[in-house]
């Protein structure tokens, strides 16, 4: 009687090597957190370590590789049995000094390099700013932990996105501290009498009636902020939608008086908590690729700033050696097996990180040169349709390598910083049956937005048509598609009075 088994198999991983895999999360790595991994790395496997100088790569190379030969030759006889990498070593291994001194050491510099770190803040964080506020304040023991916790849970923009009960239950089971919802209703509104104003408040229409409030309270400008607080507390669901006709019909009040509302309202801060402190940051792009234009001709140069030069520890490539050398016992065999294993260890790491610098200058070349005429102008309608296949064919890589070099990474070119995945873009047909990028149309798409009149912005319907009119036959549901994409809002909410 035939029976069914369901098995599982792991053959991808099978025919991977270690090297392999450690390679594929290097290339995933971007410049700024390439340095933090290799310090990882050598935190981690004493075996491996940063030369002190340029000059040191030289000048102790020879020495080092020989040494380290010697002492994989010696051990082939004696510890294959303990040796978990001993499949390895014919990879490993070179008779030319040159390959073997390569493999003990990676130098992605020249004398010339420029070394810098990328700044750091130490200001204030904003919720360090918040308790300072909060300690100002005549608060019990009780009060004042429910203070620092509502406001530990304040997000980047100053909201309270969590629920009151929720603050409650976290209080209870984490500080074993028993609160009602009044008593954290209480410090809340404490909090959000803190600067800046509309901190601590629960959603948009809170914090900018928090604001509008303040602002009346304080009235050092002689303005009537009663038809803004009206607008907020009454119509703010018609605001967010842009429907300023339903408002003025309701409210009963005239357009110049909306206007002036308008006006008032348009100067609130909708993200409080992004106005001060650490939380207004400062993303620093480090971008992995450099591309020049000198005189026609484009040059690459590929981002190895702030990467160590690496090389094998060499007092554990004497270690090795003198234990090759002693008896052998089982204590012995089981050192030399650990330290034979944290110098090749050692050794893929520097060979991965070679093979990384290689893969990512030959990938970026070969997008260089395909969007030559890009790079060479800047205008982004010469961008050709780019798929991922299209370069893997050009390079001989498989698309997965393609795919993983080109996430989070960047290129500065003379016409700004852009990610790699941005050149990349399926095609379309124009009506002279010329193959068009899809970024191409998203430029004109931008430009047709840009150029509208604000008081009666451009529908989905008359873009599709304008591009038609262009030469370019796509659907509406595909114009909304690509406006999306661009993070641009529909005609009604794009609408100026």
């Amino acid at each position: 009687m035939s029976s069914q088994r369901l098995t599982q198999t792991q053959k991808m991983l099978q025919k991977l090597s270690p090297q392999q895999i450690l390679l594929m999360k290097l290339l995933q790595i971007p410049t700024m957190e390439l340095s933090s991994r290799i310090k990882e790395e050598i935190e981690e496997n004493p075996a491996l370590e940063e030369s002190e100088s340029f000059d040191d790569i030289d000048s102790d190379t020879n020495s080092d590789s020989d040494t380290d030969t010697d002492a994989d030759a010696d051990l082939e006889s004696d510890v294959d049995d303990y040796d978990p990498f001993s499949d390895f070593d014919d990879y490993m291994q070179d008779d030319d000094d040159d390959a073997a001194a390569y493999k003990l050491k990676a130098n992605n510099h020249s004398r010339d390099d420029e070394h810098y770190e990328a700044p750091l803040s130490d200001e204030e964080s904003f919720q360090d700013i918040l308790i300072q506020q909060l300690g100002y304040r005549k608060l019990d023991d009780k009060k004042y932990k429910i203070g620092t916790y509502i406001i530990g849970n304040l997000d980047d923009s100053g909201y309270l996105s969590r629920p009151i009960t929720g603050i409650m239950d976290d209080l209870l089971f984490s500080q074993n501290i028993d609160v009602t919802e009044e008593e954290v209703m209480e410090v809340l509104h404490i909090i959000q009498e803190f600067d800046p104003a509309g901190v601590g408040a629960t959603n948009l229409q809170e914090c900018l009636l928090i604001q509008l409030l303040r602002l009346q309270e304080e009235n050092e400008e002689d303005i009537d902020y009663t038809l803004p607080i009206i607008i907020i507390k009454q119509y703010f669901n018609e605001f967010t939608k842009k429907h300023y006709d339903k408002i003025i019909k309701k409210s009963g009040i005239s357009e110049r008086q909306f206007r002036s509302a308008l006006k008032e309202i348009l100067k609130l801060n909708p993200k409080p908590g992004g106005s001060v402190g650490g939380s207004q940051r400062s993303n620093y792009v480090i971008p992995d690729f450099a591309i020049y234009n000198n005189c026609g001709k484009l040059e690459l140069t590929l981002n190895s700033r702030n990467t160590p030069e690496l090389h094998v520890n060499k007092d554990y490539i004497d270690m090795l050696s003198d234990f090759s050398k002693q008896k052998n016992s089982q204590s012995n065999k089981e050192a030399i097996s650990f330290v034979k294993n944290k110098i090749e260890s050692a050794k893929w790491f520097i060979e991965a990180i070679k093979q990384r610098h290689n893969t990512l200058y030959v990938t970026m070349e070969a997008i260089m040169e395909y969007q030559k005429e890009y790079f060479l102008t800047g205008d982004e309608t010469k961008l050709k349709p780019m798929i991922l296949k299209d370069i893997s064919e050009k390079v001989g890589l498989d698309i997965s390598t393609i795919s993983r070099v080109a996430n989070s990474k960047y290129v500065q070119t003379a016409y700004g910083t852009f990610p790699l995945k941005s050149f990349f873009s399926e095609s379309l047909t124009n009506d002279d049956g010329e193959e068009v990028s899809t970024r191409e149309i998203k430029k004109i798409l931008m430009d047709c937005i840009e150029q509208e009149d604000k008081s009666k912005p451009l529908t989905d319907d008359v873009l599709t048509q304008i591009l038609k009119e262009k030469g370019y036959n796509i659907a509406r549901r595909t114009i909304a598609k690509y406006r999306e994409q661009l993070d641009i809002p529909v005609a009604r909410l794009r609408k100026e009075l």
